[in-house]
């Protein structure tokens, strides 16, 4: 599978600063566990509920990478 570019990142995550970009693409993860990823934000892998599969490897980075952007608007958003 190839190697993700810029343009796949914010195709599947949105408009994400550069340093996210940048820090994803140092993951090493390819477009596949990109997508897997972007499925567990958006929820789409939610059709097991409690039982689903745990990302591992540069998938479960990149959710982590991602995931920190929405924790601190949560927090932004608390503190109004």
């Amino acid at each position: 599978m190839r190697q993700p570019t810029h343009h796949d990142i914010i195709q599947l995550f949105g408009e994400i600063s550069d340093h996210r970009i940048l820090e994803i693409l140092e993951t090493g993860a390819n477009l596949e566990q990109l997508e897997e990823a972007a499925a567990r934000l958006k929820g789409q892998d939610d059709v097991m509920g409690d039982a689903r599969i745990p990302l591992v490897g540069e998938a479960a980075q990149v959710y982590d990478i991602l995931i920190q952007d929405q924790e601190l608007a949560r927090q932004i958003e608390a503190e109004r």
